[in-house]
């Protein structure tokens, strides 16, 4: 695995801690998926699960175009791997899905996420709203922090299921 991971900064601003976190762990799944064939990260995780690294890697694409072109942007983008005959279609449809698509989209839902967000003020309400409630750019960067942080979890013990390797 290559990891180019830049550490967060031990002090700073909130805001730039805050997306310096959440970079960090974008760069997380990412290096769980490095170097790995098409096949390896299909791999499911164990059953009955039909969690794999690509599976995380579609997931958080739609967790990022929710939360960043929905809530924050107000736009009305639809889930790109599931739908409502596919509720987890991000993970249960991987076996013939391209690995280097789904990696492509997700880099291009992360880059437009930053560019959605950059300079806005942590306490800017999004345009759209969770459940009829607003939420703040800071709820949004603070939600996506911990999404990661729990799949990352989840790719460190299929990476290690797929070939051994463990990391932070």
């Amino acid at each position: 695995m290559t990891d180019n991971r830049i550490d967060p900064p031990f002090v700073a601003d909130e805001g730039p801690m805050l997306r310096s976190w959440l970079d960090w762990h974008r760069e997380t799944l990412a290096v769980k998926c490095d170097g790995l064939s098409q096949d390896q990260l299909r791999l499911r995780s164990a059953e009955p699960s039909t969690m794999s690294l690509l599976g995380l890697v579609r997931h958080m694409t739609d967790v990022e175009r929710h939360w960043f072109r929905n809530v924050l942007n107000g736009e009305d983008t639809p889930g790109i791997y599931w739908t409502d005959e596919h509720p987890d279609g991000e993970f249960d449809l991987v076996d013939t899905a391209s690995a280097e698509e789904g990696l492509a989209r997700w880099q291009a839902e992360i880059t437009n996420s930053s560019e959605l967000s950059a300079g806005l003020p942590l306490s800017l309400l999004g345009k759209g709203l969770r459940g009829g409630e607003e939420v703040s750019l800071r709820w949004i960067l603070v939600h996506m922090i911990s999404e990661y942080a729990r799949h990352n979890g989840h790719a460190d013990l299929i990476r290690e299921r797929i070939d051994g390797a463990t990391g932070e």
